[in-house]
């Protein structure tokens, strides 16, 4: 089949690589029909994950038809249409009964990797490097999915493809950034990236009862769909933002603050984010997180800081008395999907949400190499890429 793989630092190809099999019991094969380039598989192509290696299947947002189950599936049928939801989770653990199933304690059988760096393993994630279970990921024609009695949901309507996508990763993860923040009428959040992520971020604040939602990025295009969303903007590049926001909230500062952005945070300092950088390349530290600062720093006494944005490993310069002594409560993980599913999939039915306003790109899969390269480099307005196999 044709995959989408990792090929170096800076480079990925599309290459023949060997089907996937069934290879347990709970085991599903799905032929992909849209996949998508989300701002976390940057990282990865980076250099900043460790444990990838050249040949690594790439992608873990997709959806698609099942067409092969192992015995132990008895929910899904071939045929049956599905989003995946990008961790994989085995359903019965402490962490899954628990709802928190981006740290299942059975889907990584590389656990030992991610414990050295994590002191404990989240939870196995499609095309994720080796650390994180080594799975073939979804920038694919077809993908095995393991525990596939848990994870996929079946899309049982007409609902196009780009319309619930992104279930896989971006929606739920958008959501649960805001969800983290305990929203109550009347309130403002601030996020920080008007990417995709930074972007359902706000029109699920805004779901979830927000009076006022302020989006943090630097690219016109980006802010102009945080916009649409009913979001206020800052150009950090045009205003410091400190200073807006203290004058926007009376000077009390946003009652949450959702860090979208991650571990490749850009600054608009030179000198700080040269620091950041070199010590990012040296590997002193393994994120640039100033949007992460900026955040906590500019949060309400008693405020929420919710970290939706990914990080590999250790920061510098963490503002930790700020947090301490005004009181400050930080809640952050990578999204436990499969709680999010249904709930979100009702609200698209419902007409209250289409989550395919990110969308700027369509492309076959054959031309995902130069789709990494317009998401990265931000060229032609490119918000988001939906690949097609």
């Amino acid at each position: 089949m044709k995959a989408n793989v990792w090929a170096g630092r800076n480079h990925v190809e599309v290459r023949d690589v060997p089907d996937p099999r069934i290879l347990n019991a709970r085991d599903a094969i799905v032929r992909v029909t849209s996949t998508a380039v989300c701002g976390s598989d940057l990282h990865l192509v980076d250099g900043y994950i460790p444990t990838v290696e050249k040949g690594d299947v790439l992608g873990h947002e997709f959806m698609g038809e099942v067409v092969e189950v192992g015995p132990g599936v008895r929910d899904l049928r071939p045929g049956d249409r599905v989003v995946v939801p990008f961790p994989i989770a085995c359903g019965a653990c402490f962490a899954c009964e628990d709802g928190l199933y981006s740290v299942c304690e059975n889907s990584n059988p590389n656990a030992g990797m991610a414990e050295k760096l994590m002191g404990h393993s989240p939870a196995g994630i499609f095309g994720y490097s080796h650390m994180l279970g080594g799975y073939a990921g979804g920038q694919a024609e077809y993908v095995r999915v393991p525990f596939a009695d848990v994870g996929p949901i079946k899309i049982e309507d007409d609902l196009p493809d780009e319309k619930v996508l992104f279930l896989s990763d971006i929606f739920p993860t958008g959501f649960m950034g805001a969800e983290m923040c305990d929203i109550r009428p009347g309130q403002t959040i601030a996020i920080w990236g008007a990417g995709p992520v930074g972007q359902l971020a706000a029109a699920s604040a805004f779901l979830l009862g927000a009076d006022r939602v302020i989006v943090i990025d630097r690219f016109p295009y980006r802010l102009r769909v945080a916009r649409r969303t009913g979001a206020e903007v800052l150009d950090y590049e045009e205003v410091n933002v400190l200073d807006a926001l203290r004058d926007m909230t009376g000077g009390r500062g946003p009652d949450a603050c959702i860090d979208a952005v991650g571990m490749e945070a850009h600054h608009p300092t030179p000198a700080m984010y040269a620091y950041d950088r070199g010590k990012q390349a040296t590997r002193m530290e393994t994120e640039r997180p100033y949007a992460l600062r900026e955040a906590i720093m500019a949060c309400r006494n008693g405020g929420v800081v919710s970290v939706i944005g990914v990080y590999g490993g250790f920061v510098d310069k963490f503002p930790m008395g700020t947090v301490m002594n005004r009181s400050l409560t930080i809640r952050a993980g990578q999204c436990h999907v499969h709680r999010y599913t249904e709930p979100l999939l009702d609200r698209i039915r419902a007409g209250e949400i289409d989550p395919s306003f990110v969308i700027s790109h369509r492309m076959p899969l054959s031309e995902a190499p130069r789709a990494f390269e317009l998401f990265k480099h931000k060229q032609d307005d490119c918000n988001k890429v939906v690949l097609t196999p």
